[in-house]
């Protein structure tokens, strides 16, 4: 009898939305305070599939269909938080979590402080959010500004199969309430993966290196950067792009360290410029590295508009060639 061993199974392409389904099965299955809630997400297994499964496996009482009231979800979720539950909230669009928000700014974001740290709820709300889908208005919007505006709340996006399973962990496992973005044109996405250790939350990574200028991103627009990034070096420019992955807490570690070695930045979302993320972000580069930078921190974003109809969506994302033009002001004239 042969003794060779056979080999290790081949490691098979994923999508967001498995890996997110598979980071709350996992959650569930090792911790039963975990429970799962929100429209459609039992039976039907969520609009976009990422619960499939999840209420045949663990039943009606852990994975809960609701009624189409998102004020009244996230208000029995803090009160599922505050007698020692996990609850996981899936908003099905990113608008439908509007109606939700007096829940999230009075109660889930203050309710650690409120108690001097006696009462922490641990709940993350699910949201996909953005572009890129066709979907009409309030089925695209990029409302992650609102989230990072409200204090006691953290607020995480994924670019990545690997990140989507990881850090949805850690927002589960975590103690403060997790804002959790999902990009959602990012869903079908596939990459080789399988389950392992991730940067944590607050923690930002460089996607790829570069010596010319940084390209700041996160969620469905590190795709586009890392486009940009590859069509950069016809120019000549060495683009390195900075996933944020988190942004509250922000990582001005990593972020600084890259300006300060390329010089330049950019800073790239597709929600709305005025008011939006990209002007935080660029006010907290240029003063940590004011005497660094050889030209202003630029923005590319989206179109300070409500979102626009499906036809005229390509227009108002950010793509290559808006992130190219923005690379190309970034004065070089001074370095001739």
């Amino acid at each position: 009898m042969s003794t060779a061993t056979a080999p290790e199974a081949a490691v098979k392409p994923v999508s967001m939305a498995q890996a997110l389904q598979r980071a709350m099965r996992d959650a569930m299955a090792d911790d039963p305070t975990v429970h799962v809630m929100g429209e459609d997400v039992g039976q039907l297994g969520g609009v976009f599939r990422v619960t499939d499964g999840l209420q045949k496996e663990f039943g009606e009482e852990r994975v809960t269909d609701t009624p189409l009231a998102e004020a009244g979800i996230l208000g029995a979720a803090v009160g599922m938080a505050m007698y020692g539950l996990r609850p996981v909230v899936e908003m099905q669009f990113d608008a439908f979590a509007y109606p939700a928000f007096e829940q999230l700014i009075s109660h889930v974001s203050r309710m650690r402080n409120r108690t001097r740290g006696a009462m922490p709820l641990p709940i993350v709300v699910r949201v996909p959010y953005g572009g890129g889908i066709g979907g009409v208005e309030h089925h695209c919007d990029s409302s992650e500004a609102y989230y990072m505006a409200t204090p006691g709340l953290h607020v995480v996006t994924p670019a990545t199969v690997e990140d989507a399973y990881g850090l949805l962990r850690a927002a589960i496992a975590s103690d403060d309430p997790v804002v959790f973005l999902e990009p959602k044109r990012l869903y079908w996405a596939k990459e080789q993966w399988e389950p392992r250790e991730v940067a944590p939350i607050g923690r930002a990574v460089v996607r790829r290196p570069g010596r010319s200028a940084t390209l700041i991103t996160y969620g469905p627009s590190v795709p586009v950067c890392m486009e940009a990034a590859e069509a950069a070096t016809a120019e000549g420019w060495d683009l390195e792009v900075v996933d944020l992955r988190s942004l509250v807490p922000f990582d001005d570690e990593t972020v600084t360290a890259s300006v300060r070695r390329t010089g330049r930045a950019v800073v790239v979302h597709e929600s709305q410029g005025f008011g939006g993320p990209g002007g935080e972000i660029a006010a907290r580069v240029t003063e940590r590295c004011f005497h660094h930078l050889e030209a202003p921190v630029l923005r590319v974003a989206g179109f300070d508009i409500p979102y626009p109809p499906p036809m005229l969506e390509r227009h108002h994302l950010p793509g290559v060639d808006r992130v190219l033009d923005a690379v190309a002001r970034l004065q070089w004239e001074a370095e001739s």
